[in-house]
């Protein structure tokens, strides 16, 4: 497939993603509130489930759809125009859109993960000269920072480690040392440093999206909420020691994309007056982790029966071969070049054609696609280059199996009068049809 419409395909389908994540994160921002008061706010996190799973649903790949009828020889003919001429200049550029905007959402995802990657090394800089610390029950190695504003956090996605601040042990009491270590060995249990990686990466694949940005920030503030409600379910009478830990604890304005800090970005008042919730017994968080999972799936099935079938996997379920039918004429002359093709599924459906004498004009070339539409139709797609083109163009038609189409691009000069006084188009009459 060209250029043009492998752009137009990626574009596509980024914007499903986008529209996914946009239903996902607009339904979580409603429920995750109400879900945290009823059922706690460890089954509110896992509410986060949804646009990962909705934006993978957008993409998943359809099952064939039944074919469409194959329609007599004998439609009757149809002419449509696809350009209305004379063509501007300044139109002739419009077809090479999709490859810049494509370019620009890729440039875009390119420097948000650069600045996340440029954030991490900086944080992993300021724990130079850290030491190991032994003697801890921590499902990964601790390591105490050489200056009082690092940590406590857990630092890292596939080998963290739980980072402690040079004066851990005189800043904190005996019991808050032992709570903010539950905390940190919590997150490590819990694998939050992969949430952290995933949100941001999902963010940076949609950076231009406001609600990506509130979505990482939210993410990070319901994993906090999470975490302390897990430490408080085993640690419940010394609800305000750990507050008092948190008011002891420094907020760090270093960021750190893979893994979890205290920051500005965590509120620490709305933090402690969730500790004062009361936590919601078993049967409560059972019955919300199977609503959760209910919705999840709802969700992902909603998502999946409005994705619209990729015109791609259209053609591959609608029929195996396509007839091409194709006239061309150059500069409004009569057609000179008479072609009939067989588009099988081995050349993609397309048929390329090449022109080389055109007087003083360069060599022009078309490749053409033949792909199902709507409601029986057939859409004949083109990439045509060359001649008088400034620039490539990408003309589109839809009609029927067997009726007839013209794509007719270029520039047409006339006088002051309207009379035609010079003509540097490209005439093409196409008839798609199913089979061969």
């Amino acid at each position: 497939m060209n250029d043009g419409l492998a752009a137009v395909d990626w574009l596509g389908r980024g914007w499903l993603l986008a529209l996914a994540f946009s239903v996902a994160v607009l339904l979580l921002a409603v429920l995750r509130k109400p879900c945290r008061h009823v059922f706690g706010t460890e089954r509110a996190f896992q509410l986060w489930l949804l646009p990962p799973l909705a934006m993978l649903a957008s993409q998943l790949p359809h099952a064939a759809v039944a074919p469409v009828t194959v329609f007599s020889a004998l439609v009757p003919t149809l002419t449509s125009a696809a350009i209305t001429l004379p063509m501007p200049a300044a139109s002739l550029n419009a077809g090479s859109w999709p490859i810049w905007v494509l370019a620009w959402w890729l440039a875009g995802i390119a420097m948000s993960l650069l600045l996340a990657a440029r954030a991490q090394m900086r944080y992993r800089r300021r724990l130079q000269g850290a030491l190991p610390m032994s003697g801890l029950a921590l499902p990964c190695p601790g390591m105490r920072a050489t200056t009082a504003d690092i940590g406590p956090a857990l630092v890292g996605a596939w080998h963290c480690w739980i980072v402690l601040p040079v004066d851990f042990e005189q800043r904190y009491s005996d019991v808050e040392q032992s709570l903010i270590l539950a905390h940190e060995a919590t997150h490590a249990r819990r694998r939050d440093g992969w949430w952290c990686l995933l949100g941001r990466v999902l963010a940076a694949a949609l950076w231009f999206h406001p609600l990506a940005w509130w979505a990482l920030a939210a993410l990070r503030h319901d994993l906090e909420l999470a975490c302390d409600a897990a430490v408080l379910r085993n640690h419940s009478t010394q609800r305000h020691t750990y507050a008092q830990a948190m008011l002891k604890t420094q907020l760090t304005t270093f960021a750190l994309p893979a893994g979890c800090a205290w920051s500005p970005r965590h509120p620490v008042t709305e933090r402690i007056a969730m500790l004062k919730l009361r936590q919601p017994n078993a049967l409560c968080r059972r019955t919300g982790g199977t609503l959760v999972a209910l919705l999840a799936a709802g969700l992902v099935t909603v998502v999946y029966a409005t994705t619209p079938i990729p015109q791609a996997n259209r053609a591959n379920s609608h029929a195996d071969h396509y007839t091409l039918k194709l006239d061309l004429a150059l500069d409004g002359k009569p057609a000179r070049l008479h072609a009939t093709t067989c588009l099988k599924p081995e050349r993609y459906y397309t048929y390329t054609v090449a022109e080389s004498d055109s007087g003083q004009l360069p060599p022009w070339r078309g490749r053409f696609t033949v792909v199902p539409g709507d409601n029986g139709e057939l859409e004949v797609r083109g990439e045509v280059s060359g001649g008088s083109l400034a620039a490539p163009s990408y003309p589109r038609l839809r009609m029927r199996p067997g009726q007839h189409g013209t794509i007719q691009i270029g520039q047409q000069a006339r006088d002051k009068q309207g009379q035609l006084v010079g003509d540097h188009t490209i005439r093409i009459d196409v008839t798609p049809s199913i089979g061969c």
